[in-house]
Order: structure tokens, then C-alpha cells, then sequence
């Protein structure tokens, strides 16, 4: 059964998608979800997919494969040692003059979205699969962004 499940991002560089899509003309930094880094061993094939957005400027921030303290419920069950966590992570984004976040777990967005709120940092997290359907969006309306 295991050998037949796969992350969203590992099944899609695998199928080779359309490569049709609308410019991001963004600077974003990814931050590796646990689960997928530690655990299942996928970090390339995120990056695989945002290197085929037009436009879309990777900039890898230090120690992007560190938690940033979501943990599952870890926010919840150890609020103080999650806060550090991410006060270390934000310190991270901000070291790469990212416009954008982009990781593949919730529980990575709202830890990210909080720190982003808590620093004045506008903008906010995006899921690799959000930051794809904006781009096939844009290569609707032949538009950028």
C-alpha cells in the first residue's frame, strides 16, 4: 500500500504537466514540510514544479528543511518552544527578500501565515499546489502577475 501512495508534488513531476502557465513574477523561498523532507525523503520535486513557473524567482532560504514549529499540533501542545521555532524561521524568510512562502503542509501555512502577521511581513504562505493553479489561471487570461 505504501509503495502506491505519493505526495501531490512527486505524482505531478512524475506525469509531466503542462507547462502552459501565466508568469509569477514573485520572489518566493519554499520552506520544507517535515513530513515530506524527513520523512518521505521528497525535496526536489516541489522546486522541480516552481522552477516551471514563468517568471517565478526561487530564492532558497537558510535551513529551509528546519521545522518551523507547527509539528502537527506542536503549536498547540508546546506553544513556547513552536514560537521560538518560528521567530528562528521567520528570521530565515526574511534573510531572502521573499515576496512569498510556499510549502506543502497546512499546518506549515497557518505556523507561517502567523509569523508573517506577527513581523509586518505582507503577503502570505502559499500551498505549491495554490501557487500552480495561480499560474494555469494566468495563462487563462494571458495575464501576469
Amino acid at each position: 500500500f505504501v509503495e502506491k501512495v505519493k505526495d501531490i508534488s512527486e505524482y505531478l513531476v512524475e506525469l509531466t504537466i503542462d507547462t502552459n502557465m501565466g508568469r509569477i513574477e514573485k520572489r518566493v523561498t519554499y520552506q520544507d514540510s517535515c513530513h515530506l523532507a524527513h520523512a518521505q525523503r521528497i525535496k526536489d520535486q516541489p522546486r522541480e514544479l516552481m522552477a516551471m513557473i514563468p517568471g517565478l524567482e526561487l530564492v532558497e532560504m537558510p535551513g529551509s528543511d528546519r521545522c518551523c514549529g507547527a509539528a502537527g499540533v506542536y503549536q498547540i501542545t508546546q506553544r513556547e518552544m513552536s514560537y521560538r521555532l518560528l521567530q528562528s524561521k521567520m528570521n530565515d524568510v526574511t534573510s531572502t527578500n521573499a515576496e512569498l512562502v510556499v510549502t506543502a503542509n497546512p499546518g506549515c501555512m497557518i505556523q507561517l501565515d502567523s509569523g508573517l502577521k506577527e513581523r509586518g511581513i505582507p503577503g502570505r504562505s502559499f500551498h505549491i499546489v495554490e501557487l500552480l493553479d495561480w499560474a494555469y489561471s494566468l495563462a487563462d487570461t494571458k495575464s501576469s502577475a
